[in-house]
């Protein structure tokens, strides 16, 4: 799942490579995607790309024109640019606008989606209409690179894993870096906000930024366009259990729900609890 760090990396990719960029055309063959009708995407015909910058999870491609392409990308999207256009066969694309670049290369914009959800999905707004968009004003502060104090955040009644995940609280956290976070901080996933003393308060601040800061710094390095469609994610803890601990050797654990996995070191974590696992608990029963 695209979070913070792999939606700031595609930004910064876009962002250098679509500068001046004019936009010939715009459609949306995923009919499900496009969640706007006025202004049409025909609108964009003729204008500029001014800037591709990233809000939360969302990408936002704006135009000289004042209007502004918001993207999400739920759970298996990737927002590419090719040199070459996408054939009519391309039955992951959601949507597609083509451009001339600066240096008179063609290229488009796709954004795909891998999987049979078809959850990603796309808006169309005037840029005076874009911080009024319900989808960005319920997002929390920003993760990363300057959240504000955690203790003044979490709620006492929700246990960390949640909290992070939730994007009212913090946004661009999801389920692969919470994972690294809380073990980065040495704090058990189902411990609870008000619960936390300052001193994990400010260490689990600490630990989301370097964390997240040290996934975009890694991908600064092995990523170029086109994105690719399986992102080298440098996780440590997240879809390792069983194995032992990078810190510690004790063999990581993990918490299966019906749609996705904690992950944690029970010896770095949870003073040496395993947590009940409810996937084996139903087949106890």
């Amino acid at each position: 799942m695209p979070e913070l760090p792999e939606v700031e990396i595609t930004a910064r990719l876009l962002d250098g490579a679509l500068g001046g960029a004019q936009i010939e055309s715009a459609l949306a063959p995923g009919i499900n995607a496009l969640k706007t009708f006025d202004p049409p995407l025909a609108a964009l015909e003729g204008q500029r790309v001014l800037a591709v910058r990233r809000r939360g999870k969302h990408l936002i491609v704006e135009s000289d024109g004042g209007l502004a392409l918001l993207i999400h990308l739920m759970s298996a999207g990737r927002l590419q640019l090719y040199d070459k256009r996408a054939g009519p066969r391309d039955r992951t694309s959601r949507l597609l606008v083509r451009l001339t670049a600066a240096d008179a290369i063609e290229r488009e914009l796709r954004l795909r989606e891998f999987g049979s959800k078809q959850a990603a999905w796309v808006k169309l707004l005037r840029a005076r209409d874009l911080e009024q968009e319900e989808a960005l004003l319920t997002l929390g502060p920003e993760a990363w690179p300057d959240p504000p104090s955690l203790a003044e955040l979490l709620d006492a009644a929700r246990p960390l894993h949640t909290l992070l995940r939730d994007q009212r609280v913090i946004s661009g956290i999801g389920r692969s870096w919470v994972d690294e976070i809380l073990w980065e901080a040495r704090l058990s996933p189902y411990k609870r906000g008000a619960d936390m003393d300052e001193q994990e308060a400010a260490r689990l601040r600490v630990a989301v930024i370097e964390t997240l800061g040290a996934a975009i710094a890694h991908y600064e390095h092995t990523i170029d366009l086109p994105i690719p469609d399986k992102l080298p994610m440098r996780l440590q803890v997240h879809r390792h259990q069983g194995e032992p601990c990078p810190r510690c050797a004790a063999t990581l654990q993990a918490v299966h729900f019906e749609d996705y996995v904690i992950a944690y070191c029970p010896a770095c974590q949870t003073e040496g609890r395993v947590l009940k696992d409810r996937r084996l608990s139903r087949l106890l029963r």
